[in-house]
């Protein structure tokens, strides 16, 4: 099998994928972008490092699977187990981050219904 630069090619691309990923929430966690909090940072972080590290180091997984007791090569699963893992925790993420966000502006809108000044002004 074909390796650019000593990896094979999956190595290439989960690693190159990986770390645009870290990248990204780096950026939009650092600019302050609405959506990106310090969880889903560490969560990214966490999920995407792991994978690139299981690409890189897949001997790794096969001391995890003698250590655990399975026998055979484990890295597919152990891929794709993160993979999916990553995609129910930012789902769960990003709904709960919206619930939030949802809850902060019917606080605000009920803390402006309530207000004296906001009273005032409609019975003029």
């Amino acid at each position: 099998m074909k390796t650019i630069l000593g990896l094979h090619m999956y190595q290439f691309i989960v690693v190159s994928l990986s770390t645009t990923m870290i990248f990204f929430g780096l950026k939009k966690f650092f600019s302050g972008q609405q959506g990106q909090s310090l969880l889903k940072l560490t969560v990214r972080i966490i999920v995407w490092g792991g994978m690139a590290t299981v690409a890189l180091f897949p001997q790794l997984t096969n001391k995890l699977a003698d250590i655990i007791g399975l026998e055979g090569n484990i890295n597919a699963v152990i891929l794709t187990g993160f993979l999916l893992v990553f995609l129910i925790i930012f789902k769960i993420l990003s709904v709960v981050e919206r619930i939030e966000q949802h809850i902060s502006d019917l606080t605000r809108q009920q803390a402006l219904d309530e207000s004296p000044v906001t009273k005032h002004k409609q019975q003029d």
